[in-house]
């Protein structure tokens, strides 16, 4: 018997309506929508028994720099289109040129030396505990902004200290974080640079860091909340260091019960950042990481990062070239590195450091000066190349021996606070060969002396002068553009004046064999940075 046209039109509505089902079935980009809200609150202390770094481009840099700083703190990384440690050399030229395109070689000899010589004076965690350490690495070979030859470093980088690395290059990805969630196709490069590969790029990274991963939820379940990021920074004020006043937290419900759970510290890219021109949200609701953290005990912190107003960091990149003066950013120090720790401690049941407050000083223009004399101090003169040249150290072609002294006013440092830390930063304008191979491993010196050495200004007996505390840091060899000394021993934190001058006074340890020197603060004024609490 024929179906009427009323009963025909009754079943194409049924079949209809069962199509529109199987085409909203839940898929992972669907997953995305059931995304929590942030709700406020503060870190709290939960059980956690390691601590792992993940990030994406600068965010990537930044997962680097926090493994291999704090390595007895992070047991292994997740890098997606980013570089080796350090590559930038604290120069944004290197770190365009080398660290994203291939321009310029990116000395990756130079940068385990400097991972290594750092580790030996303490500005890093011991390197071995790299060996053994799981490092996922990730290069889409349609990634034109931080190119394969840089990330291919990354993992030769980590494979010279041991690390077992997991290299996937097999996709033509562009710039992006990789996710099923990923709105973008795989190949492009652009907002909000989460790309969907048909691959599981977090099932196989968080497989490789911690041996195995069970399946992920179908959404999260756990709770993401928003806290203060400015009770973590050193100085208290998150925006002076290019980060958010918001960060966010997500944990799941088992790790708020008191069940033992590993941590994970996401770190979005540049124009990623929850504050970046309304971008919100975007990067922790399309990670993919909250659904396998609800199904394998993970917490997982996001820091945020945030553009400055000046061109320092306009497009809310983490600091992996030292912007905005810190010439730490990589190691123990770095602003941001430590505000992150801080954050980790809170989360991993460590009490958190008691916030830092920062004095940073520049150099009195009218007091600096450098002194001239020969090897044994005889026939001592004030040098007269400053205003050209800047100040010297090292030996000059008259075969004198050049020495710097500087001067800070620290009476800016409140009364009854502790000094915790100092170092003196310099910027370097020219020079002649190497004076730290000449001898082989000589060593610039800060001496540094409670008051002025002799009177305020300099003198030529200032070259001889006893200071209060000879040797009191170490300023490593550079070539261009600044670098921060090693720690003041507790003995140049104790000749630091509060009430008054406190002179630094720089001298190589050897006198140079042959010409070999380098000028100063010529345009760059030195700082005396002195962290207190």
């Amino acid at each position: 018997m024929r179906a009427s046209p009323a009963a025909l039109f009754r079943r194409l509505i049924v079949l209809l309506s069962l199509v529109a089902a199987v085409l909203v079935l839940p898929t992972a980009t669907d997953a995305a929508a059931a995304a929590p809200a942030p709700v406020p609150g503060d870190l709290k202390p939960y059980d956690v028994d390691a601590v792992y770094s993940a990030g994406v481009s600068s965010g990537g840099y930044m997962a680097t720099q926090l493994h291999v700083a704090y390595s007895g703190t992070f047991k292994g990384s997740a890098v997606f289109a980013a570089g080796p440690y350090d590559c930038a050399q604290n120069d944004l030229n290197k770190a365009l040129n080398a660290c994203m395109d291939t321009l310029q070689d990116l000395q990756l000899d130079k940068l385990e030396q400097t991972t290594r010589d750092w580790s030996a004076q303490g500005l890093v965690d011991p390197v071995a505990n790299l060996s053994g350490d799981p490092v996922y690495v990730f290069s889409g070979s349609g990634d034109t902004t931080v190119k394969r030859p840089v990330a291919d470093a990354l993992a030769a980088y980590y494979g010279r200290f041991g690390a077992q690395v997991r290299y996937d290059n097999s996709t033509t990805a562009g710039h992006a974080w990789i996710s099923p969630l990923g709105p973008n196709s795989c190949t492009v490069t652009q907002s909000p640079w989460i790309n969907n590969c048909g691959i599981d790029a977090e099932r196989d990274l968080l497989g490789h860091l911690l041996g195995s991963v069970a399946a992920p939820s179908g959404g999260p379940t756990g709770t993401l909340t928003q806290f203060d990021q400015n009770k973590y920074v050193p100085g208290g004020a998150a925006k002076a260091v290019s980060m958010d006043d918001k960060g966010f937290v997500y944990v799941p419900t088992a790790c708020a019960g008191g069940a033992a759970c590993k941590l994970v510290v996401a770190l979005h890219g540049c124009k990623q950042g929850y504050s970046y021109q309304g971008f919100g949200s975007q990067f922790i609701d399309k990670a993919y990481l909250d659904e396998y953290a609800d199904t394998n005990h993970l917490i997982v912190l996001y820091p945020q990062a945030v553009a400055t107003t000046t061109l320092d960091n306009p497009n809310g990149c983490w600091n992996w070239w030292g912007y905005l003066g810190d010439s730490a950013y990589a190691r123990h120090g770095g602003k941001q590195i430590e505000a992150i720790m801080a954050m980790v401690k809170a989360l991993s049941g460590s009490a958190p450091p008691p916030v830092q407050n920062t004095v940073t000083a520049a150099s009195v223009d009218s007091q600096d000066g450098y002194v001239k004399a020969a090897a044994d101090g005889t026939g001592a003169a004030v040098g007269t190349l400053e205003s050209t040249y800047g100040l010297a150290v090292g030996r000059g072609s008259d075969g004198k021996h050049n020495r710097t002294v500087l001067s800070f006013d620290t009476s800016q440092i409140p009364a009854g606070k502790q000094i915790t830390r100092a170092y003196v930063t310099l910027t370097r304008s020219s020079g002649v060969g190497d004076p730290w191979s000449s001898p082989a491993g000589n060593r610039l010196l800060v001496d540094v002396n409670r008051g002025c050495l002799g009177g305020c200004s300099v003198e030529a007996s200032d070259w001889a002068a006893t200071a209060t505390a000879p040797g009191a840091a170490v300023v490593g060899s550079f070539s261009s553009g600044s670098r921060s000394s090693t720690d003041l021993s507790a003995a140049g934190l104790a000749a630091i004046d509060r009430t008054g001058t406190t002179q630094v006074r720089l001298r190589f340890e050897s006198n140079p064999a042959s010409t070999a020197y380098l000028f100063v603060n010529k345009d760059t004024r030195a700082t005396l940075t002195v962290e207190y609490q």
